[in-house]
């Protein structure tokens, strides 16, 4: 990895900042199955999921080869249709239009779904349900680093710098899950996903000009820039959205 690549660096920031919120959403549920159902269906049902996902990305990972401007128009298009879903969340969510997510609120509802009284039958000593529920919250929250992390390797040959942020945040979590118990609150889960939403933004921007044939001022240099455009945006639209949004009664 190329620490003096903007588009490298930009890439591993991505990958981090959005993993490190998605893995942080699931392990939230994790711990409640552990708690509630016990740590080894948690686990067996969390590690099942962790190794679907790096097989999907070990086949979809690896591209060498730019590839050709349609597909990376593709890309580029999608990408900033995912980031903009985000960043306008993240939008309503500091202007108090939208509640802001809570992680210790969602440990609560998945213990209580996690209730005994909702037990399932074992099925030679495993809890089909614990495993279940810890597998589907892993993987669909996987799902989103797997997009990402394929997104930045195919259209910006970045696959590496992707996939050392994705890992990086995965080992963060784990870390912090093993030492604390408990869900993490004290990472400022939606201002990341403000800034997952600006960089994912700005990536589309970037990847859709080239598609189209632009060739930006400054080349990989022109990322930052469009980063820094994206975020005075967003916060411009905080402010407007606020001063409009209904005085409550």
């Amino acid at each position: 990895m190329n620490f003096t690549d903007p588009h490298a660096i930009s890439a591993a920031t991505a990958a981090f900042l959005a993993s490190l919120v998605e893995f942080i959403e699931a392990l939230t549920v994790v711990l409640a199955v552990g708690a509630m159902r016990g740590w080894r269906n948690a686990l067996a049902g969390a590690a099942a999921a962790l190794l679907l996902l790096a097989s999907a990305l070990a086949v979809l990972g690896p591209t060498a080869p730019l590839p050709a401007p349609p597909l990376r128009l593709a890309i580029g298009v999608l990408t900033l249709m995912f980031g903009l879903r985000w960043l306008r969340k993240a939008v309503l969510r500091a202007a108090g239009i939208l509640p802001l997510h809570d992680e210790t609120e969602a440990y609560r509802g998945a213990r209580a779904r996690l209730a005994p009284g909702r037990r399932t039958e074992p099925w030679h000593g495993w809890d089909g349900g614990a495993l279940t529920a810890a597998f589907q919250v892993v993987l669909m929250e996987g799902i989103e680093v797997v997009f990402i992390v394929a997104a930045i390797g195919t259209a910006g040959r970045q696959t590496v710098p992707a996939s050392i942020g994705a890992g990086a945040a995965l080992a963060t979590v784990l870390l912090l899950g093993a030492a604390l118990h408990r869900p993490i609150t004290a990472i400022p889960e939606n201002a990341l996903k403000f800034a997952v939403g600006v960089l994912m933004t700005a990536f589309g921007t970037f990847w859709a000009g080239e598609g189209l044939g632009a060739t930006w001022p400054g080349g990989e240099w022109a990322l930052p820039a469009l980063t820094a455009l994206w975020a005075l945006l967003a916060l411009a639209l905080v402010l407007l959205v606020a001063r409009r949004a209904p005085i409550p009664a």
